[in-house]
C-alpha cells in the first residue's frame, strides 16, 4: 500500500484498496505458505539467485541504517510505477526510523535480515518471488551507546526483480511492515517522551512467576517469520492461521496464556477444531473478555505521552491492547524488557519478536490499553 504523492486521498483510498486484494490476497491465500511449492527454475540458479536477493537487502539495509537515499533509490527500477511504490514506501521506513529513533533517544547500529527464498519463477527478462524475511533491528540508547538492544519483524514479501545496468533492481515488492508510517507525534511531545525513556533504567526480571516465564516462552518459539531461527519461523501448526482472514493476533495471544500459562478454556473463552470463540479469536472481544472475567486488569488508558509513565508497570506476560475510534484493533504480549526497562512484546501480524511496544502504533487517533494479567 504503497503513497503517490501526486494522488489525491480518495485516489489514494482506492490505490491502496487494490493493491490489498490484488496483491496482499493474492499473496497470503496464494504461495506464501506453500512451503512445498514447486521453484520453477533449477537449483544452481535458485542458489545464484538467493545469493544476490540476499545482498540487495544487505545494502538497502546499510543504506536505512546511514540515512543514504542515493543508494537506497539505486536499488529500484523508479522508472516503473510499482517499482517507484516501492522505492517511497523504503524512504518512508527510513524516515520512521529516524523519527522513532529521536523521540527514543536511540541510534540504529544495524539491520541484517535472513531472507529465505520460498517461491520464484521467471518473469520476462526477471523473476517474480515470494520471499519470508526475518529482520533484526539493533540499537543503543545515546547515553549508553556500548549497550546494544535487538528486536526482530517478520514478513512475507511479494518481491520481483529486473536486470538494469548489468544489476537486479528492485521492479515490485509489497509486504506487512509495521514501520510503513509516520511518527505523528507533537515536537513538545517527543521531547517530554525522550526525557522519560532515557531515564529508565533495568528491571530485575529474575522473580518472575513460572507461568509468565512459560507464557514468554511460549510467545518466542511461536512467532512466526519473526521468530529466532532455531525455531524455524513457524506458527503452531496446532492452530489455524486467521492472518487472511482478518488478523492473527488475538488467536496468538489466546495460545500465550492456554498452551504457554496455563489458563483454563471455557465456553466463553474456547478454541476447538478449527475454530474459536469471539474473546479467543477477535481482539476486541479478547480484551473484553480478560477484563471482565478478572483474568486481567487495567494498568493505563490514553494516548501515547499519557500512558508512557505507566508502561513501566509492565511485565512480561501482560499485553498490551491497540486501540482505534473506542475499539481495540490490535494485541501484542508483553515478552521482555530493554536496557532502558521498555516494554517490548511479541505478535502476528505483522509478525514482531521482543519490539519495543509503541512502534507502527504511535500515530494520533491510537489509544493503548496496558492490561496486566492475573497469573
Amino acid at each position: 500500500m504503497f503513497l503517490l504523492i501526486e494522488l489525491n486521498r480518495e485516489k489514494i483510498l482506492l490505490l491502496s484498496i487494490f493493491l490489498l486484494i490484488f496483491l496482499g490476497l493474492g499473496v497470503y491465500l496464494g504461495v506464501l505458505f506453500r512451503e512445498d511449492a514447486v521453484m520453477v527454475i533449477d537449483d544452481e540458479v535458485k542458489d545464484i539467485l538467493s545469493q544476490d536477493i540476499q545482498n540487495i537487502f544487505n545494502i538497502r539495509n546499510k543504506a536505512l541504517v546511514e540515512g543514504d537515499k542515493d543508494t537506497l533509490k539505486a536499488l529500484y527500477n523508479t522508472e516503473g510505477r510499482t517499482g517507484r511504490w516501492a522505492y517511497e514506501h523504503s524512504l518512508r521506513k527510513m524516515r520512521y526510523l529516524q523519527d522513532w529513533g529521536a523521540k527514543q533517544g536511540v541510534k540504529f547500529k544495524d539491520i541484517n535480515s535472513e531472507v529465505l527464498l520460498r517461491y520464484v519463477k521467471e518473469k520476462g527478462d526477471g523473476y517474480s518471488t515470494t520471499l519470508l524475511v526475518s529482520t533484526e533491528y539493533e540499537y543503543a540508547y545515546q547515553d549508553s551507546p556500548k549497550k546494544y538492544n535487538t528486536f526482530r519483524i517478520g514478513a512475507y514479501h511479494a518481491f520481483e526483480i529486473i536486470p538494469k545496468d548489468e544489476r537486479w533492481v528492485i521492479s515490485k515488492e509489497w509486504y506487512m511492515d509495521p514501520m510503513d508510517d509516520s511518527l505523528e507525534l507533537e515536537q513538545s511531545k517527543i521531547e517530554e517522551a525522550n526525557k522519560i525513556i532515557l531515564s529508565g533504567e533495568p528491571k530485575d526480571l529474575s522473580n518472575l512467576n513460572k507461568r509468565r516465564l512459560k507464557a514468554v516462552e511460549y510467545a518466542d518459539k511461536y512467532c512466526g517469520t519473526a521468530s529466532l531461527p532455531k525455531y524455524d519461523f513457524k506458527y503452531n501448526p496446532k492452530y489455524r492461521n486467521f492472518n487472511s482472514q482478518g488478523g492473527n493476533c488475538a488467536n496468538f495471544a489466546s495460545q500465550i496464556l492456554y498452551e504457554g500459562a496455563g489458563f483454563r478454556k471455557n465456553r466463553a473463552w474456547n478454541y476447538s477444531r478449527g475454530s474459536g470463540t469471539k474473546a479467543w479469536l477477535n481482539a476486541h472481544g479478547f480484551n473484553q473478555y480478560m477484563t471482565y472475567s478478572n483474568r486481567a486488569s487495567m494498568i493505563a488508558h490514553g494516548s501515547y505521552n499519557q500512558v508512557l509513565k505507566s508502561s513501566y508497570k509492565l511485565l512480561p506476560g501482560d499485553y498490551v491492547a491497540y486501540e482505534k475510534k473506542g475499539k481495540v484493533d490490535h494485541i501484542s504480549v508483553v515478552t521482555g524488557l530493554d536496557s532502558k526497562g521498555y516494554a517490548l512484546v511479541n505478535c502476528h501480524n505483522s509478525d514482531r519478536y521482543r519490539v519495543p511496544w509503541d512502534i507502527g502504533w504511535n500515530k494520533k487517533g491510537v489509544k493503548f490499553r496496558l492490561v496486566r494479567v492475573h497469573y
